[in-house]
C-alpha cells in the first residue's frame, strides 16, 4: 500500500489545480475539504478561504448554464464528468477551466466524495477560437474569391479584342489577385497594408527612380483589399502600356492619407502620372475603366474621380474605412 504521505506530497507538488469535495450536490453542498496549492496559484483564492465552501464561488455571470445542467445530470448519475466552462477568481478575472470530476465510493457502492482535476485552458480555448474564425474567415474569402476570378474573367472576355490581349489580361489579374491573397493570409488580422498593395504591382518593374510612394502605413481588411489591389494592378498595367511609365521620362507620384469626415474616417489616394503621353479619352470601356468607375464604387463606397489631363492620367479615390478593430 502506497503511503498516504506520498500521495500527500505527490497532489501537493501537482501542477493540476485538485479540490476534494464532500458528496452532496444540493446548495450549501457541496463542500471543498481539500484544495492543492495549483489551485491557490490559479484561482487566487488561499486554502483556507475555499475549505468548508462550495466550488459555485468561481461561478459568475458568464459560466454557461448549460455547462453546468450537463455536469450536475452527469454526477447525479454517479458518473465522472468532464467539461470545460467558464470561471472566476478571486480578483474577478476570468478564466477557462477544464475539468475532470470523478467519484470517490464505499464498498458499498455510496459516492462519498469528489475529487475534481483542473486546469486553465484559457490560452488553449483562444487558440482553437482563433483557428475557427481564421477558418470562418479563409472559407468566406474563397467563396468571395472564385466569386472575383469569375467576374474578371467574364469582363475580360468582353473587354479583350483578341486571344493573345486576353490571355495576357486574365493572366495578369489573376496573378494580382494572388499576390493580394498572399499579403492577407501573411498577416494574423487577415488584412494588408495599402503601401504593400502598392509595392506588389510596382516593385518588379524596378522603376524606383521614377516612383514616389508616399503615405502612412494603413491596414485593409481582405474586403478592401482585394478591389483595390485589382485597381492597383490595372493603373500600373496602364501606367506600364499607355501612360507614364511607357514613357523613359515620365514619372508617377503616388500619394495616401486618412480623412476624418463627418460619415467618418476614409482612406484617400492620389495616382498623378507626370511627363507622360497624353491621357486619352477610351474610346471603349475597358475593364481597368470599368473597375475604376463601377466595381470599386460598389464594392468599397469610394468616390472617384478621374482626370485626363495632357502630360498622364489622374485618378483621385476617397474610400470609406471600417472602425478600428478592438
Amino acid at each position: 500500500m502506497v503511503d498516504l504521505r506520498l500521495l500527500r506530497a505527490a497532489v501537493e507538488a501537482s501542477g493540476e489545480a485538485i479540490l476534494i469535495t464532500s458528496a452532496e450536490l444540493d446548495e450549501p453542498g457541496p463542500r471543498i475539504e481539500y484544495a492543492n496549492p495549483a489551485f491557490t496559484r490559479m484561482t487566487g483564492y488561499a486554502a483556507h478561504e475555499v475549505v468548508g465552501r462550495t466550488p459555485r464561488i468561481l461561478q459568475g455571470p458568464r459560466t454557461e448554464r448549460a455547462a453546468l445542467d450537463r455536469l450536475r445530470a452527469a454526477l447525479e448519475a454517479g458518473d465522472t464528468a468532464q467539461a470545460e466552462a467558464v470561471n472566476y477568481r478571486k480578483d474577478g478575472s476570468t478564466y477557462v477551466v477544464e475539468w475532470l470530476i470523478t467519484p470517490v465510493r464505499e464498498a458499498d457502492g455510496r459516492i462519498t466524495h469528489w475529487v475534481a482535476t483542473q486546469r486553465d485552458v484559457t490560452d488553449r480555448r483562444a487558440y482553437e477560437d482563433r483557428q475557427a474564425m481564421m477558418v470562418r474567415e479563409l472559407h468566406h474569402r474563397v467563396k468571395n474569391t472564385l466569386a472575383t476570378v469569375q467576374a474578371v474573367l467574364n469582363a475580360t472576355v468582353r473587354s479583350s479584342l483578341s486571344i493573345p490581349e486576353f490571355t495576357r489580361a486574365l493572366s495578369g489579374r489573376i496573378a494580382s489577385l494572388a499576390r493580394t491573397h498572399a499579403l492577407i493570409t501573411e498577416d494574423l488580422a487577415q488584412a494588408a497594408s495599402f503601401d504593400g498593395l502598392l509595392r506588389a504591382e510596382l516593385d518588379p518593374y524596378d522603376e524606383r527612380e521614377r516612383l514616389t510612394l508616399e503615405g502612412p502605413a494603413v491596414m485593409l481588411p481582405s474586403e478592401l483589399a482585394v478591389p483595390v489591389g485589382m485597381a492597383l494592378h490595372e493603373l500600373t498595367t496602364n501606367a506600364l502600356r499607355h501612360g507614364s511609365l511607357a514613357d523613359p521620362n515620365g514619372r508617377l507620384r503616388v500619394t495616401w492619407w486618412i480623412e476624418e469626415g463627418a460619415t467618418g474616417r476614409g482612406l484617400r489616394w492620389d495616382w498623378s502620372e507626370h511627363d507622360g503621353p497624353p491621357a486619352e479619352h477610351p474610346t471603349r470601356e475597358g475593364f481597368g475603366h470599368r473597375l475604376l468607375n463601377k466595381v470599386l464604387a460598389v464594392q468599397t463606397g469610394a468616390e472617384v474621380d478621374v482626370a485626363f489631363a495632357p502630360d498622364g492620367l489622374r485618378v483621385s479615390i476617397r474610400m470609406p474605412l471600417p472602425e478600428h478593430r478592438t
